[in-house]
């Protein structure tokens, strides 16, 4: 069952107003084709406030011990999360993501792979340039600004595309091409305080 446009319709009805989300650079977003949005992680409301304020459908990728909770194991899979192991090859997880990226969809993910617990960004992980470089989808860069309080105002920024067309030329490696998408989280950040 796919509860995606419902979860979509209700959830913006409660988080606009409730944390003045501004969103900025939404016509950056590709219309069509593969996409790997890519984004900082402050809060645990990060996936549903990039999936409301994203105009596509995103397919995050969860972390695996999501799923076990009674609730979220059948909620999640409605709202297009799958799960992957953290710390380890997920082969599976791997598969499904290439595949919906080879097939046009959005995948999202958060490469520091963990919340930051400062606010500041963190080192991003492999996994983000290894999908950038596999998954002949352009990557999406956005920042999430809080704070998650409300009535104050809580920005969403997406950038510019970035083409990964020359770094799989020179097979660049899947750390450089991470370093390259979190230096353009980071500009994103900076800029729009």
């Amino acid at each position: 069952m796919n509860l995606y446009p419902l979860g979509k319709m209700l959830i913006s009805t409660i988080f606009y107003p409730l944390y003045g989300i501004k969103v900025i650079g939404k016509e950056n977003f590709p219309k069509e084709g593969g996409v790997l949005l890519c984004t900082n992680h402050i809060d645990n409301l990060d996936p549903p406030v990039v999936g409301i304020t994203c105009p596509r459908t995103v397919n995050f990728v969860a972390k695996e011990e999501l799923f076990e909770a009674p609730i979220l194991k059948t909620v999640l899979p409605s709202v297009k999360a799958f799960p992957i192991k953290r710390g380890m090859s997920d082969r599976q997880a791997l598969r499904k993501a290439l595949s919906l990226l080879k097939s046009g969809e959005v995948v999202g993910l958060f490469p520091e792979g963990t919340r930051s617990k400062d606010g500041h960004l963190q080192k991003g992980l492999a996994g983000a340039g290894f999908f950038a470089l596999r998954g002949e989808a352009v990557v999406m860069p956005c920042a999430i600004i809080g704070p998650y309080k409300p009535f104050k105002r809580l920005k969403v920024v997406y950038g510019k595309p970035i083409d990964m067309t020359t770094y799989r030329v020179e097979r660049t490696s899947a750390e450089e091409v991470t370093a390259v998408i979190m230096s353009e989280i980071q500009h994103l950040l900076d800029t729009n305080q």
